[in-house]
Parts: C-alpha cells; structure tokens; sequence
C-alpha cells in the first residue's frame, strides 16, 4: 500500500472465534468511514477462506506481504486453535515484523498470547481471557484481571465482547470522544445481558488447573517444548 492512510489490519488465522475480530472491525470501519484518513483492512496468509470456531468462515482482504507495516495492529484470540497458532511461525513472525514497527498493537482475548509469543508483551501489563490470563506471564508480561489494559503503545482486551470496549477506546483515542459515543449510538451498544452483570465470584469451571492442562496438552501435543513453558504457568 503506498498511499497515505494509516491501515488498521485484523489478522485473521484458522480456528479463531470471529466476534473478536468482527466486533472492532465494525466499529473501526464506522471510524474509518468518517475520518478517511483511516483504513481497515484483514489480513492473513493468504486470501483463501478461513475457518474458524463457529460455522462462520472469514476471508482475508490482503496477504501478510501485502500489509507488511500498519499502523494499528489488532489479533483475535480462541481457544485450542489459538493456542495452536502459537507455533505458526508464519503468523507469529507476521505480528513479530508488523508489531514492531506498528504505532497501535492490540489483541482481543487469547490474542494477546500470541503477541506475547511474538515478543511484544515483555515488561508490559496484559489481558486476555479469564481462564487463560495466568498464561501472560509464560511472556514476560504482567498480567491483569481489566476489560481491557494500555501499556505504552499496546493495548489488549479480555474476552470476545470486550474487544468492543477496546475498539471504542481506540476510536476515542484516534479521533475523539464525540465520533466514538456516535459510532456507540450506531451500533446500539448498551449491554443490559439477560443473566445480568457477571459475578466473578461464582465463574464456572472452579479449579481451572485440570481444565487448562488438558486443553494445553491436546492443542500442542507437536509442541512439547511450548506446552511445557505454559504448562508451568498453569498452577497459578
């Protein structure tokens, strides 16, 4: 790209959970669409379709090469395949090049392991996914029980819904509260969920330890190296 529009990529990588990706997207593009000086754009491997953790399939706008430095960054996260990505160099090198250079980097849930296995969460406080948050520190980051958490250029979010947060955030910090709380108004997000407000204290699952071990063994089983360096993170 050789025009001068700051591009927001969305990495799109097989088996992740597409509310991570599409809920900021939606609202990075109403951004885009009002201040041009923006671009979005998904990108992946290649521009085949992409399966992921629902019926869903998603399909890339552009390749790595062809968006090798965005400005803004954003990686959504999953569950077993997600941790699986963690030993695909493709990607991983990907964030690694691209985050390096990018202005703006930010996850949505387990993305933010896969910037930490990039090297790019080193010193900084994280979030991501409740049951994998303790899987941080496997990075060298700190990590932090927030809907979402800035640290220095880097910004990551908790699980799936929270990526909304972070995108408003991000449009509030790009181009202002105003174009952020109409983008709010267009999309309707006013969460009153059915069950109520999360209570933290009575989170499924209990002990997550069995939990995290087994899905850690299965998604990289290939990978003993990796699993074993969060595995060590588990117990917590």
């Amino acid at each position: 790209m050789t025009d001068d529009k700051k591009t927001i990529a969305f990495v799109v990588y097989p088996g992740m959970t597409p509310l991570d990706m599409v809920g900021p997207l939606t609202v990075l593009d109403g951004m885009a669409s009002t201040a041009q000086e923006y671009r979005t754009v998904v990108v992946g491997e290649t521009k085949d379709p992409v399966t992921t953790d629902n019926p869903l399939k998603l399909v890339a706008t552009h390749t790595y090469d062809e968006v090798p430095s965005p400005y803004a960054l954003l990686v959504p996260g999953g569950a077993a395949p997600t941790l699986k990505a963690l030993a695909d160099e493709k990607l991983v090198g990907y964030l690694r090049t691209a985050g390096a250079n990018a202005e703006l980097v930010t996850s949505v849930c387990t993305g933010s392991l896969l910037l930490g296995q990039a090297g790019l969460l080193k010193g900084r406080k994280a979030a991501t996914h409740w049951m994998f948050r303790e899987l941080l520190g496997a990075f060298g980051a700190e990590p932090v029980a927030e809907r979402w958490v800035e640290d220095g250029n880097v910004i990551t979010a908790a699980g799936v819904s929270a990526g909304i947060d972070l995108a408003l955030h991000l449009v509030e910090r790009l181009v202002g509260a105003e174009i952020a709380r109409t983008i709010q108004f267009v999309i309707e997000y006013d969460p009153e969920p059915p069950q109520g407000p999360l209570d933290w204290s009575k989170r499924p699952y209990g002990d997550l330890k069995p939990l995290l071990e087994h899905t850690l063994n299965e998604a990289l089983a290939d990978e003993p190296a990796l699993r074993d360096r969060l595995l060590a993170h588990t117990g917590k």
